[in-house]
């Protein structure tokens, strides 16, 4: 079966207007014969006529076959002009523009294609049109195209509102992150403030602590060349040194155990720790050096 290259729905609503235009087609031949056949029983009832007689009735059924084909032909341009129109309204109606292409109506291909398809569809099988492809007029658009469209508006609204609230929910998600952020910089600046003020703290006692540590070895020295009267007043000094080491010690274990409660968290709780671990291992060899000085029992 010739095909026209269309899809089954149009291609079926092809064979719809070719059979129309069949009908009307053979109205029309209908309409010629009539004619020809009222000349018959008209005028055609003496024998012989004369050439006037002829000629008159080959004019006057001139004029009436001309006028009878007219008719049709402009009725047919109006026919064609109403499904153009149709085709149209449905194509606006989703915001399309249609073109035409008039030179393709002289195609002497594509109209032997054309006689072909209809030849294979209404003379060569001689079939009978069935239910499906009689429609008396191409279906509106007023409803069916009019409801699709407003379910698409629809779904697209719906899909919109989802949009919109997870764009809110993101929006608040954003916002409380950047809030913890804010929080997190601010106890990260505080705890840095709080680390360097404890390890200024921690060089200055151990700076005390050494400058005590190396006024005393001076002391121990000068004091070892002296008298043995001023042994009683060394001795005194030596164990108020004692109590002030025992102090330092005192307030850098305390220190040590408040850093590691603040920063047992943190990286920085390792670092301080080491760096404890250090100053006591240096107090340690400084008491070993102070333990020369001190006098046997």
């Amino acid at each position: 079966m010739a095909e026209l290259g269309l899809n089954e729905h149009h291609q079926n609503e092809v064979i719809n207007y070719m059979r129309f235009a069949r009908f009307k087609r053979g109205l029309c031949l209908k309409t010629v014969d009539s004619c020809f056949q009222d000349l018959k029983d008209s005028r055609l009832v003496e024998e012989t006529f004369t050439v006037d007689e002829v000629i008159d009735m080959l004019d006057g059924l001139r004029t009436v076959v001309h006028s009878e084909v007219e008719s049709e032909l402009i009725n047919t341009t109006y026919t064609n002009v109403l499904l153009l129109r149709q085709l149209f309204s449905q194509a606006e109606k989703w915001y399309l523009k249609l073109q035409t292409d008039v030179s393709e109506l002289e195609n002497r291909e594509l109209l032997e294609q054309v006689a072909e398809f209809e030849k294979s569809e209404f003379t060569s099988s001689n079939k009978k049109p069935s239910a499906d492809l009689i429609k008396p007029k191409l279906a509106p658009l007023n409803e069916g195209g009019s409801e699709l469209l407003n379910k698409t508006v629809a779904c697209l609204q719906e899909e919109n509102e989802k949009l919109k609230t997870r764009l809110k929910t993101i929006e608040t998600q954003a916002t409380a992150a950047l809030d913890e952020k804010s929080k997190l910089e601010k106890s990260l600046k505080d705890l840095q403030m709080i680390q360097g003020d404890q390890k200024a703290d921690a060089n200055q006692d151990i700076t005390e602590l050494e400058n005590k540590v190396a006024a005393l070895k001076c002391q121990f020295e000068k004091t070892l060349s002296d008298s043995t009267a001023n042994q009683k007043f060394l001795e005194e000094n030596l164990v108020t040194t004692k109590h002030d080491l025992l102090k330092v010690r005192d307030q850098l274990s305390m220190a040590e155990k408040e850093l590691e409660k603040k920063f047992q968290q943190t990286a920085a709780y390792r670092n301080m720790k080491e760096i404890l671990t250090k100053k006591n291992e240096q107090i340690k060899d400084l008491r070993k050096k102070l333990s020369k000085y001190e006098p046997e029992d």
